[in-house]
C-alpha cells in the first residue's frame, strides 16, 4: 500500500499515520522525521534545512523533495508507505509523482481526514492548553488553517480527479477514525 495522509491541522494525521503504518506493516513517512534524521545526522541536506529554521524560515520545497526522495528510495518503503505531510502543495504533488514514477511505482490512494474547522480549533486549542503550548492560540490556528486551504486543499481536487481520493470522517473516538481508515484502505487494496 502507497498512501498519502492530508487534512487540515488537528484533524488527527500523526496519530493516524502512526497507528495506521503500523496496521499495513509499513513505513510511516513523515517530513518532521526526515527533517530531524536529517539534522541529527549531519547530512548535508540537514545542514541546509538547518540553516533556514534556525532563521524561523521554511524549508524549501528543494531541500524538502530531496529528502523525501532519499526517504522513498530506501529499502523498507519498495512494499509500500505512507506519507504524512507531504506533499504540503500542487507542485510537491507533481514532484511525488516524478519520484513515484523513477521508482517504478503509483500511489494507491490519498486519505483526507475530514474535520470541520471549529473541531479543529477546539482540538488545537485543547492540545495547546495540555502541552502548555504557545502556538496553537486561536489566532495561530486560524491562520494556519488559512495556510492550508491556500496551499493544502487544493491537492484534494487534484488527487480526486485522479481517482485516488478516499474522504474518512475524522471526528469521534481515535479507534473509530482508525477504522473508518482502514475500510477506505481496505477497498482500494
Amino acid at each position: 500500500m502507497r498512501a498519502v495522509l492530508v487534512g487540515p491541522p488537528g484533524a488527527g494525521k500523526g496519530t493516524q499515520a502512526q497507528i495506521l503504518a503500523s496496521e499495513l506493516s509499513i513505513p510511516k513517512v513523515s517530513t518532521g522525521d526526515i527533517f530531524r534524521a536529517n539534522v541529527s545526522n549531519g547530512t548535508e541536506l540537514g545542514k541546509q534545512a538547518q540553516a533556514y529554521m534556525d532563521r524561523g524560515d521554511l524549508v524549501p520545497d528543494e531541500i524538502t523533495n530531496a529528502m523525501v526522495k532519499d526517504r522513498l528510495s530506501q529499502e523498507d518503503t519498495r512494499e509500500g508507505f505512507l506519507l504524512d505531510g507531504f506533499p504540503r502543495n500542487l507542485a510537491q504533488a507533481e514532484t511525488l509523482d516524478g519520484m513515484l514514477a523513477e521508482l517504478g511505482v503509483k500511489l494507491d490512494v490519498v486519505l483526507e481526514l475530514v474535520v470541520d474547522e471549529e473541531e479543529v480549533v477546539r482540538r488545537l486549542a485543547e492540545r495547546a492548553r495540555i502541552d502548555n503550548r504557545s502556538d496553537d492560540n486561536e489566532e495561530t490556528i486560524r491562520h494556519r488553517l488559512v495556510v492550508y486551504r491556500e496551499q493544502t486543499a487544493p491537492l484534494v481536487t487534484f488527487y480526486e480527479q485522479r481517482g485516488l481520493l478516499a474522504k474518512v470522517d475524522a471526528v469521534g473516538p481515535i479507534e473509530e477514525v482508525t477504522k473508518r481508515a482502514m475500510a477506505a484502505l481496505k477497498s482500494r487494496a
